[in-house]
């Protein structure tokens, strides 16, 4: 069987996450997903030298952010100037892109069920609030990946102890969205390493009962 024309690239950039007063010390993964011709960076997080390196001559079609908070779009506005790329943002996730960036608008929204296209490979848009409002996933069917930003990860769901995040609305999001996709769906976070469907959703009333 041919594979897939596209690849998924992967670098990990470190900076800091802000949020209610507090400041912390993060390592995030930012994803490429394209050909040899176009691409789309998934969260461009900390380091616009980098996340430019990776994308080399190809055409940026865009940054998608799969949410607001400010470790997942610090470096989208440098990477958007420098590569003439639209940043897609959720409008529920406006609030957060504000505190950031606010004399920097996102350049177009995104919404559920929108379709994005790079070298032949659809990217379906699933809107999964929780981690935040407008906190979206990018499931990739023809490469059985779905990337889940901070709404899921090995062994759990993405925080929601701080302001704009709703543990009960995260739950909803994974159930509904998230595990009905195929077990076998490699899940691409935007932090640590990867995880499955499959090895995630049997603790799913694990989780629900810990209530973190």
């Amino acid at each position: 069987m041919t594979p897939p024309p596209v690849r998924i690239d992967h670098l990990v950039t470190s900076g800091t996450f802000s949020l209610d007063g507090g400041t912390w010390d993060v390592d995030n993964n930012v994803w490429l997903i394209g050909d040899d011709h176009e691409a789309y960076v998934i969260d461009a997080a900390h380091d616009a030298d980098a996340i430019v390196e990776a994308i080399g001559d190809r055409r940026l079609l865009g940054i998608i952010c799969t949410h607001g908070h400010d470790d997942h779009i610090d470096a989208a506005p440098d990477v958007a100037d420098r590569t003439g790329a639209p940043i897609l943002l959720h409008p529920d996730d406006e609030v957060l892109w504000r505190m950031r960036h606010p004399n920097r608008a996102p350049d177009k929204p995104l919404a559920d069920g929108d379709v994005l296209t790079v070298g032949g490979t659809q990217l379906r848009v699933l809107h999964t609030p929780g981690h935040s409002p407008g906190a979206v996933c990018l499931h990739a069917p023809a490469l059985t990946t779905v990337f889940s930003g901070d709404t899921l990860f090995q062994g759990g769901p993405g925080a929601t102890g701080r302001s704009y995040s709703s543990f009960e609305t995260i739950i909803e999001s994974i159930r509904e969205r998230l595990f009905a996709l195929p077990p076998q769906t490699v899940v691409r976070t935007g932090h640590g390493d990867p995880t499955l469907i499959a090895d995630e959703a049997p603790h799913l009333e694990e989780w629900i009962a810990r209530g973190h």
